[in-house]
């Protein structure tokens, strides 16, 4: 994250990596088996927040990673959790990731 006392060249670098990193979660998030979507949460909190947009489902601006999904019935809940953990996982910098299901659905 930068300071806020950067220069505007170093805020933009860092918003369009922010932007750049969130947009390839969230891709890889949809990719894995079992998950229909993402989800914001019941309040829309899980999500990257850059300037006049956001990447819901998928909060990576902080010491955490927090994807939160709309998952399938087509296989067992904790896999599709887990997967969607280890697709992620190397993108994440060695921050935890923690996957949370929001919703399930019976087709994709």
């Amino acid at each position: 994250m930068t300071r806020p006392d950067a220069p505007a060249c170093d805020r933009a670098d860092a918003e369009s990596d922010a932007k750049a990193e969130a947009g390839a979660l969230a891709e890889l998030v949809r990719a894995c088996p079992g998950v229909a979507g993402l989800s914001g949460g019941p309040f829309g909190t899980v999500a990257t927040y850059l300037r006049g947009e956001r990447v819901t489902g998928v909060s990576a601006d902080g010491d955490v990673v927090e994807v939160a999904i709309v998952a399938t019935l087509e296989r067992p809940l904790p896999e599709t959790a887990e997967d969607v953990r280890q697709a992620v996982w190397k993108l994440a910098g060695g921050r935890p990731v923690n996957v949370r299901i929001d919703d399930v659905v019976e087709e994709s």
